[in-house]
């Protein structure tokens, strides 16, 4: 097993809201410590999904091995549980050869089911499931986002309003088990063994400005780079209900081709979109004491440098 050895082998976890830095730094942080980087993005586990995930380019992956990238195709379904799996692996095989492995990303749920395990979930209850889809197909998903709020507001919190398989499946879980997921989530877990973490946060809170101005700005680009071809591809391949096309980006490009937005209507609820995303994600990492905060974006000087110092201190710091 992965997670069996003696707990002397460090690792870096680096997390944040989207735009904030994180390849920036991981990559410097690799460079500067002999490391490889263990992707935790929800939608990066995907091939042929570049543009709109915002993936590190192939130069970059050329500088540093790059792991838990493209795994699955797009219509493939992919759980936490499954990236856990992967992620585990690739940290083992990173540190016997000798490497730091570091994990960078911005999906919570991911990281949580790699660092400390997810507790057994309830069988699968296909009559919920249709009534909750035939219910959304009715009053569109954002109505079972409210439902899961009231239900469990912190896994709420970590899902995107039209994201639908998996509102469907936690207010399923929820129900299934009669408590919220948070509270399932603290019984029966598998944590990560073998390893001294150190879990650095990218914070730029007071400047929140620059954040959201970053956000838009890579919004717009996925479109002027291609997005709307990308999405064709995929939709022609996978066809319009292809899980993976409700992701952010992919699901406003989409609505182009559909002739439902126009393009200007549609990058700007591409930005509104991932906005909101950097909130909830703020939110979620702002709930795990173990985080060191570096109030800073990842690819300012100031903040690699202080990120490296506390690297360099956790990787010495043999038990």
């Amino acid at each position: 097993m992965p997670n069996s050895e003696a707990p002397d082998h460090p690792l870096i976890v680096l997390s944040g809201p989207t735009a904030s830095g994180k390849t920036s730094l991981a990559i410097h942080l690799a460079q500067a410590l002999n490391g490889e980087i263990v992707s935790c993005d929800s939608v990066a586990v995907y091939r042929l999904m570049e543009i709109g995930t915002a993936k590190p380019t192939l130069a970059e992956r050329a500088l540093i091995p790059h792991h838990c990238i493209d795994l699955y195709w797009p219509n493939e379904p992919c759980t936490a549980g499954d990236y856990a799996r992967h992620a585990r692996a690739a940290i083992a095989d990173i540190r016997q050869r000798g490497k730091l492995p570091i994990v960078a990303g911005g999906t919570g749920l991911y990281l949580r089911a790699l660092l400390e395990g997810l507790a057994p979930a309830p069988q699968r209850d296909e009559s919920l499931r249709t009534r909750l889809r035939t219910r959304a197909a009715h009053r569109g998903s954002p109505w079972l986002h409210r439902i899961l709020q009231r239900l469990d507001p912190i896994a709420a919190a970590n899902i995107h309003p039209n994201d639908l398989p998996k509102l469907v499946r936690s207010i399923e879980v929820t129900l299934a088990a009669r408590q919220p997921q948070r509270e399932q989530w603290k019984a029966g877990r598998d944590p990560l063994r073998g390893y001294r973490v150190l879990h650095l946060g990218l914070a730029p809170t007071e400047l929140r400005t620059e954040l959201y101005d970053r956000i838009n700005a890579r919004a717009a680009a996925m479109f002027q780079c291609g997005l709307l071809a990308e999405t064709q591809t995929l939709r022609t391949r996978y066809g319009d209900h292809c899980r993976s096309l409700t992701a952010l980006g992919y699901a406003q490009a989409l609505a182009v081709l559909r002739h439902e937005l126009p393009l200007e209507a549609a990058i700007a609820a591409a930005q509104q979109g991932h906005r909101n995303y950097a909130k909830r994600q703020a939110t979620w990492f702002r709930r795990d004491p173990s985080i060191h905060w570096l109030p800073g974006f990842g690819d300012h000087p100031a903040t690699q440098t202080a990120a490296l110092h506390q690297a360099l201190q956790h990787t010495a710091n043999q038990p």
